[in-house]
């Protein structure tokens, strides 16, 4: 036997065994806990708990009543800050919607109306044909009609608004401190971790300290909004600058440009077209967020999804997510133009020049302004011209119901019998000691003994805090849920890529489940299987499944030609090309979309805690309705820690294939 053979017997052995001990101990915990009369066995010992949610509590506390800077408190810095975000975002709204006021409350007297929304619309198509052609401005106008026509005009303004404000602050912030990062090697370490635990942090998690920070309302939400949605556009900016050729480096420096002259004159010039995709990925996250942050106060379309979730108003639930839906297409696809026409117009230096379509658009807002003084149908759509979907989706969901109620419960019969039940019998008999022992050494295994110590580390402070069990259901049903959505995504990822029109609708589809906010799809889900884990890991498999497709599809349409071919001529049939040559090959990319698909399904199990899972997700939500900051903060570490252990256990296995590949 060869000694790659007997290293593969070896590791396979070794596997084998671990799982084996695991799943013994895991099924006979509780007898030897009995035998032995050793409770701790079970359970992290209660005297030996850290009371860490106490000392962030008290330290919140005295954030906020006693912290001093010298000139300022802190109380007086949050509200400066809450100032500052105010001010353009009332302004947005009276553009948008309320109009400009003058007076308070009952004396209060309009002295100019909003924008009608003809003239938002006429803008929305001016900007978009701007941006590229005729057909996008089309697409624009139309996503902002539908606004109109179904009645969600002044639940989208404001959300309009509240993206309008969140998105430049988290663009700006993201670019500056990516740049900083560049720039001082120390900054970017230090927001290496800042940076892993905001962006695997539960958003509940920190909605918790800002509630008590900045009070519940709109300025509340947008500042969870740029917190959430800011991260992606710094990792961006740190690749975008560090990816900017020598060449044009050196050609700077030779011209005798100074450090900021090389950073606006050509670091970030040359580097703007990966730079809008990180602000593309800010208008996404923005938008994703609205809804959770219409839980302190934000309003919109999100406050009217999370309303119709509370009543079980299905029709209204997808109609408010549809609108939000239809305002991310628009605001996407323009955002992608403006990046593609950023980089054919930044040589030519035509980029700012005045559109041939702005004294028409001007026309339109001035004409509408005044036509709107003496028609209200002008100024404002006309109620009785709008159209409901709601009662269609109502009657769509009770039809399923009627028609396929033991189908579908059959359906869930087994599933919960078959797989969810004996898995969560797994996880949950784990005993912690154990478990911090075959984490440390899986991530030892995989990553190396740095890993090991650090994975070991993580999963004891989830035990000492007393999270083992819920920790425990967390990993239960997240490891479920990405298993089923691989089982789907891939063979749709690949069926995506060998099939060019099938692989259209499929990523079509992709790419509305993509932008379809996380809270709708909790309710179909709960009126077809009502609440429970099974419900749960439906909505986290819809929700998680996108990057198994497409990272399937993209690694399959890479795989090198010349190796296909090569392949074809040793006589390959097709399956044996798809199993002996592009899936080893694609391997990498496959482990990448399950990273992805892994990190989706943690951070959507913490909102599926409102349709009655018994997980971490459950600790944070309690914890944000009770304002306790510290029971928060210390569940949201916990789902944090399982997904950078995760991460990098991931990682490191498609670092290992890319090596074996040669790539």
């Amino acid at each position: 036997m060869s000694g790659f053979a007997r290293h593969i017997t070896r590791s396979r052995l070794f596997w084998a065994v671990l799982f084996l001990a695991t799943w013994v101990l895991s099924q006979f915990s509780f007898q030897i806990y009995k035998a032995l009369d050793a409770r701790w066995i079970i359970r992290f010992p209660k005297k030996y708990q850290l009371n860490f949610d106490v000392v962030v509590g008290d330290f919140m506390d005295w954030l906020v009543n006693t912290a001093n800077f010298w000139l300022f408190t802190f109380r007086d810095m949050t509200r400066a800050i809450a100032w500052v975000i105010e001010i353009p975002y009332q302004f947005l709204r009276n553009l948008l919607i309320e109009g400009f006021q003058t007076g308070i409350g009952d004396t209060a007297v309009q002295i100019m109306p909003s924008l009608s929304w003809i003239a938002v619309i006429g803008i929305v198509i001016a900007i978009g044909q701007f941006a590229r052609d005729w057909s996008l401005a089309a697409l624009s106008g139309t996503c902002f009609l539908y606004l109109a026509v179904f009645g969600q005009w002044e639940s989208a303004m404001i959300t309009l608004a509240s993206v309008l404000v969140a998105v430049p602050i988290g663009a700006i912030g993201g670019l500056l401190l990516g740049i900083l990062a560049y720039r001082v090697h120390w900054v970017e370490l230090l927001l290496r971790p800042i940076l892993d635990l905001m962006q695997t942090v539960p958003v509940f998690a920190y909605l918790v300290p800002i509630l008590i920070l900045f009070g519940f309302g709109p300025v509340a939400a947008l500042v969870a909004t740029v917190i959430y949605a800011m991260p992606p556009m710094i990792r961006v900016t740190i690749v975008a600058l560090k990816g900017v050729p020598k060449e044009l480096l050196e050609a700077g420096r030779m011209m005798g440009a100074t450090q900021r002259q090389m950073t606006w004159k050509v670091l970030v010039p040359s580097a703007t077209p990966t730079l809008m995709v990180g602000a593309n990925q800010v208008i996404m996250l923005t938008l994703n967020m609205v809804i959770i942050a219409s839980m302190i106060g934000a309003g919109g379309l999100g406050f009217d999804v999370l309303a119709s979730l509370r009543r079980l108003d299905i029709g209204g639930g997808i109609e408010a997510g549809l609108a939000i839906v239809v305002m991310a297409i628009a605001l996407d696809r323009t955002s992608q133009a403006f990046s593609e026409r950023r980089m054919m117009h930044a040589r030519s230096g035509t980029f700012l020049n005045r559109h041939p379509w702005t004294s028409a658009t001007l026309v339109i807002v001035v004409g509408t302004f005044l036509l709107g003084l003496l028609i209200p149908a002008v100024q404002t759509y006309p109620e009785v011209l709008t159209i409901s979907t709601g009662t269609f989706w109502s009657s769509t969901m009770e039809w399923i119901n009627v028609n396929f109620f033991d189908t579908l419960d059959a359906l869930k019969t087994m599933l919960l019998k078959g797989v969810l039940l004996p898995v969560k019998k797994f996880f949950v008999g784990i005993p912690w000691l154990w478990g911090i022992f075959v984490t440390g050494l899986i991530a030892w295994r995989i990553a190396g003994w740095k890993l090991g110590v650090i994975a070991a580390l993580m999963m004891a402070f989830i035990a000492a805090s007393g999270l083992w069990g819920k920790a425990m259901v967390t990993l239960y049903l997240c490891g479920v849920s990405v298993f089923i959505a691989v089982l789907i995504g891939t063979p749709l990822g690949i069926w995506a890529a060998q099939k060019p029109k099938a692989g259209r609708v499929i990523l079509a589809v992709m790419d509305t489940l993509q932008t379809l906010p996380s809270f709708v799809y909790l309710i179909p889900v709960v009126m077809l299987f009502r609440v429970g884990d099974f419900s749960a890991m439906i909505a986290v498999v819809l929700y998680a499944l996108a990057p198994a497709v497409r990272y399937a599809a993209h690694g399959i349409r890479e795989v090198p030609p010349q190796l296909l071919e090569a392949g074809r001529m040793a006589g390959c049939t097709p399956r044996q090309l798809l199993w002996r040559v592009k899936l080893p090959l694609a391997m990498p990319q496959l482990l990448l979309g399950l990273n992805q698909t892994i990190m989706l399904a943690l951070s959507m199990l913490v909102i599926t805690a409102l349709v009655g899972t018994r997980d971490l997700g459950q600790e944070v939500y309690i914890a944000l309705t009770k304002a306790n900051a510290g029971q928060g903060i210390v569940a949201g570490l916990s789902v944090a820690f399982i997904a950078i252990i995760a991460d990098r256990i991931v990682h490191a296995l498609s670092d290992t294939q890319k090596q074996r590949l040669g790539l």
